[in-house]
């Protein structure tokens, strides 16, 4: 009857999970808000500077500043802007899904500071002397779209209009503008061009005693609103500059959303597909729970408000790979108590205890890797860092805890005793209770590999391909992205496919003429070109304007100034090195100094050859390829600390080490060991990224390939240079100490031991 409990708990259980995922999952996911490269829109970021002399940039100021710029953006009705006051003198602005860019950024940036001159700048009227909030759109007596303005007295601006309607023609007008700049802007120059800098010029033929003013124009209804609006929210309380922006157009972020979901589904469904093949009953439980796991992620994303862009999606497709390796390493352990001849019941409890301080250690050295780029990162980077985190925390949940409590209850009811093939073991690699083996003594696939013996050959190889790449560094250099470079870099999106010589003959006619033009997209259809200035907000409009005409989409512009990309360069290589040194200290202290040191070998064996291949093959080098650098960091030390936490345990074992055979016994055998959840951990990550690779994005591309690259290098690095690495060093302890005590060492809680000194 208890066992009848269990199953039918399980099947509760599963019922309740899914029906919750079924009802509130599309819901969830549709009130996620998306970022600008998903729905289009734009970025900038703003470098506050003083309006007069003297005037002290505070927090005060750059509240009220942000204050004035959410006014205006209240005025373009955009729903979930995001306004961030960054360091001690920047403002970060994020509007997503706004159809017209260039009036929404020149609403931002103008000063708003209106003016009332004479034909010779004398100003006669200033925004003061308007009643707050009197600025009203309407339409003239001609059905002209108009702007209306209360004035604060009424008596001066009669008085004003009376002065101007006696000068003569044609200087007697009253010259309306809005961020007139002394000893720049003239009147007198401005009339004589077809688009002028000022709001309008009315003639004024005699006094006007009305209180209030009209604007008139060619204005469109739109227009009148938006100034509206901008006056009535009144002018910034500082200057604004810009030093950073991006745009995405709103087809071009609809195509990247539809592309990178599918690869992501894609990528998932094989993932499962895999599990299910090769685990068998424990691949289903893997399934169960890495759906919860998804739909926990979105939860809770949704929750903090979190904004979804392309590297979040793919920071929630890698953090499966990661709830998939905990659920691996688990099952793995729980064959191999199987195949000794324990029960089910005892392998369930020994393989969940056995593997828990691995899948530990592994989440914890990538949560060290997440958190140092969500500090560093910037906006994207930190959406993908902070969904990262959130992948991790929440595999903890559902593949460590979640999934044993589903398999427990099944174990748990006797329905799987004797049923080996359940979990994907055929019943002749099984061996029998009386045999009394110890998992070191059980055969792998892999016995025939001498992993100890060749590793001088794997420190060879390792060291031609990093002179190799050296060479490649010295000749090619890196491709360095405008994120360091600085610049502007135009992506521009067709319909059909386009040449190189299309795209340059189109900027060359537009009036930014330019050499480096790369054609990319599945079909040949985006031009992308870099300059080496950044371009200004008029340029920006100028080219985007040519550009919907000649190929009807809307093009993304991003510009960097030198400063951001000096801060970025700057802030690459703290990441780097602080995630690095952090996760080499926490390696030290869990373990012991050598594996430290090994770990440390194997990440720049694991960088080094990642930024070797990018510059031989002239990609991208960016802001998310440092992201990708960082995941690749997590992952590459994910596999070194499954490989060395086999080892400690092998070592207990042992007990006493009193030869270097022995210790190359050692490392052999957890290895061997090892290397069968290494094979399928990084074969479920290579299925994920490689769809994200074929079917997502073009714009995640080198993320994509930089992952893959990793993922390689850091599974070889695992197995051939880190615990070669840590046996050179502990070979070197034997030849200088004598035999090594493995319980005396556990017991002095130095460097290695797990459980503190009683």
């Amino acid at each position: 009857m208890k066992a009848r409990g269990r199953i039918i708990a399980f099947f509760l259980l599963v019922v309740a999970l899914f029906g919750m995922i079924g009802t509130t999952g599309m819901p969830i996911a549709k009130d996620i808000k998306l970022g600008l490269d998903l729905q289009g829109g734009f970025e900038v970021l703003y470098e506050v500077r003083a309006l007069e002399d003297g005037q002290e940039i505070n927090q005060a100021v750059l509240a009220d500043t942000t204050d004035a710029l959410m006014n205006r953006i209240n005025v373009l009705g955009v729903s979930e802007p995001v306004i961030a006051i960054e360091g001690e003198d920047r403002i970060r602005v994020q509007l997503a899904g706004v159809e017209d860019q260039a009036t929404a950024r020149e609403l931002l940036s103008t000063e708003a500071n209106l003016t009332f001159r004479d034909a010779n700048d004398n100003v006669m009227l200033a925004g003061n002397d308007l009643k707050q909030g009197g600025a009203q759109a309407t339409f003239g007596s001609n059905g002209e779209p108009i702007v209306t303005l209360e004035l604060n007295d009424s008596g001066k601006f009669a008085e004003i209009t009376g002065q101007i309607a006696q000068m003569p023609a044609p200087d007697n007008v009253l010259v309306i503008w809005l961020d007139f700049e002394e000893g720049v802007d003239s009147y007198q120059e401005e009339r004589l061009k077809p688009d002028p800098k000022f709001v309008s010029d009315p003639r004024v033929s005699q006094r006007i005693n009305s209180p209030s003013v009209e604007i008139s124009g060619a204005f469109t209804v739109e227009e009148t609103q938006n100034l509206a609006g901008i006056l009535n929210a009144g002018a910034l309380p500082v200057k604004l500059e810009e030093i950073y922006s991006t745009s995405v157009g709103a087809q071009f972020g609809a195509q990247a959303l539809d592309q990178t979901v599918y690869a992501a589904a894609v990528g998932i469904a094989l993932v499962l597909l895999f599990m299910l093949l090769y685990y068998r009953l424990p691949g289903l439980i893997a399934v169960i729970t890495l759906s919860v796991y998804v739909y926990l992620i979105l939860l809770t994303f949704e929750w903090i408000g979190g904004v979804l862009t392309l590297p979040g999606i793919a920071a929630i497709v890698l953090g499966v790979g990661m709830a998939v390796d905990a659920n691996i390493i688990t099952y793995e352990r729980i064959r191999e108590e199987l195949r000794v001849g324990r029960s089910v019941k005892e392998s369930f409890r020994a393989g969940a205890a056995s593997s828990f301080s691995a899948i530990f250690d592994a989440n914890i050295t990538t949560l060290i890797a997440s958190i140092v780029l969500f500090v560093y990162g910037t906006s994207s980077v930190k959406g993908f860092a902070t969904l990262l985190i959130i992948s991790i925390l929440v595999s903890f949940l559902t593949a460590v805890w979640g999934a044993r409590i589903l398999l427990g209850l099944l174990v748990g009811s006797s329905l799987l005793d004797g049923k080996v093939g359940l979990f994907g073991l055929r019943k002749s690699l099984v061996h029998k209770p009386e045999e009394n083996l110890e998992i070191l003594d059980l055969s792998t696939r892999f016995d025939r590999f001498d992993f100890a013996r060749s590793r001088n050959k794997f420190f060879l190889l390792s060291l031609a391909t990093i002179i190799a790449g050296m060479a490649v560094i010295g000749i090619f250099r890196l491709n360095l992205g405008i994120d360091f470079s600085s610049g502007t870099r135009v992506e521009i999106t067709a319909d059909s496919a386009l040449t190189q010589e299309q795209v340059q003959t189109f900027l060359s006619d537009s009036g930014y003429p330019s050499k480096d033009v790369v054609i990319s997209g599945d079909a040949s259809n985006i031009g992308v070109s870099r300059y080496a200035e950044a371009f200004t907000q008029g340029e920006i409009n100028d080219l985007k304007a040519a550009a919907i005409d000649e190929f009807g989409n809307e093009p993304n512009v991003s510009t960097v100034s030198p400063t951001v990309g000096r801060e970025l360069v700057k802030n690459a290589i703290w990441a780097l090195a602080l995630a690095s040194i952090g996760i080499i200290i926490y390696v030290a202290f869990r373990f012991e100094w050598r594996m430290g040191i090994a770990s440390i070998v194997a990440l720049l064996h694991d960088i080094f050859f990642i930024v070797a291949l990018f510059s031989l093959l002239r990609l991208e080098v960016d802001i998310t390829f440092i992201a990708a650098v960082l995941t690749i960091v997590g992952y590459s030390l994910n596999d070194t600390i499954v490989t060395f936490d086999r080892i400690r345990e092998n070592l207990r074992h042992m007990k006493k080490v009193d030869s270097e055979e022995q210790l190359a016994l050692v490392v052999n055998k957890s290895l061997r060991q090892t290397l069968g959840r290494s094979v399928n951990t990084v074969l479920t990550v290579v299925l994920v990224v490689t769809a994200l690779l074929i079917f997502g994005a073009p714009s995640i591309t080198n993320f994509s390939l930089a992952l893959l690259i990793g993922l390689i290098a850091g599974t070889y690095s695992s197995i051939f240079i880190a615990a070669q690495i840590w046996l050179v060093l502990k070979k070197r302890e034997l030849q200088k100490k004598g035999p090594i005590d493995i319980e005396k060492k556990e017991q002095e809680s130095k460097w290695g031991s797990d459980e503190p000194v009683v």
